[in-house]
């Protein structure tokens, strides 16, 4: 399910399209197909364009930042945070003994803030590796690094590093607590676009969890400004059709109750 969740989203992935269609225009104009050619990279010209004016990525992705609260309060008697992976490049990491986050690094961040904050608190970072190959270096032993800078060296963190999805991230970290997961209440970190997914499985795996969404990319005003950022705009939009396929796919599944977990919908009852 995983390789076939990773050629699923190559097939599907907007800037992989775009590009096809750059290459099969491009190739069609040195052939007996010129004009076929011409349409296709007057529409990729065009749709280029159109999204560099229209920001309709940041639009998706801002209905699904806008789900939860932001810095929501949080009781003094939680039993502990979870943190997410997919932040923090553990193959840089290894090559040069540095910390190297990547984009979404508040998840980080934000973890080392929330844990000096409840010292009391339990911590689990959960993140193994979401790549075919190679996937002997762990993205847990990368942040591992990270934290121990960060002066959390003398705290307990409990590292999964098996976890390739969102899905394995609830059921893994489950499986290291046990029954604390639903009889205790914990806080859930990870980007704010992707909260409505992770809280809608961690809430399925049964965990009594609430949301502390992270790494904004939108200012949640909802303002349209006249700016041509094509690059942006592609980018965008791939990132939000990567979250909202997501979404369907894990309701399809099961793994999910709702298709935009809430925090007035089932998911979070």
């Amino acid at each position: 399910m995983f390789v076939l969740s990773k050629v699923f989203w190559i097939a599907l992935n907007p800037l992989n399209i775009f590009v096809f269609f750059l290459i099969l225009g491009t190739f069609f104009l040195f052939t007996r197909f010129r004009r076929a050619g011409r349409r296709i990279l007057l529409c990729v010209v065009s749709v280029f364009v159109f999204l560099g004016f229209v920001p309709i990525g940041f639009w998706l992705i801002e209905n699904l930042e806008d789900r939860y609260p932001t810095n929501p309060p949080i009781p003094q008697d939680i039993a502990g945070i979870v943190a997410l992976g997919g932040t923090i490049n553990q193959y840089m990491t290894a090559a040069r003994g540095q910390p190297a986050l990547t984009e979404g690094g508040e998840r980080l961040t934000e973890f080392v803030h929330l844990a000096l904050r409840f010292p009391k608190a339990r911590l689990i970072f959960t993140g193994g590796s979401g790549a075919l190959i190679n996937i002997g270096v762990k993205e847990a032993d990368a942040a591992r690094l990270f934290f121990n800078q960060m002066g959390l060296s003398n705290r307990n963190i409990i590292y999964e590093n098996r976890a390739r999805k969102t899905y394995e991230n609830a059921l893994l970290s489950k499986e290291l607590v046990g029954d604390d997961a639903r009889t205790q209440r914990w806080v859930l970190v990870t980007s704010a676009a992707h909260m409505p997914r992770s809280m809608g499985v961690f809430r399925q795996a049964g965990w009594n969890i609430m949301a502390y969404p992270v790494d904004y990319v939108t200012a949640g005003n909802r303002k349209f400004e006249i700016r041509f950022r094509p690059i942006k705009g592609l980018s965008s939009l791939n990132n939000a059709m990567r979250e909202w396929i997501g979404l369907v796919v894990y309701r399809v599944l099961g793994r999910t109750p709702v298709i935009v977990p809430s925090p007035g919908s089932l998911a979070d009852n």
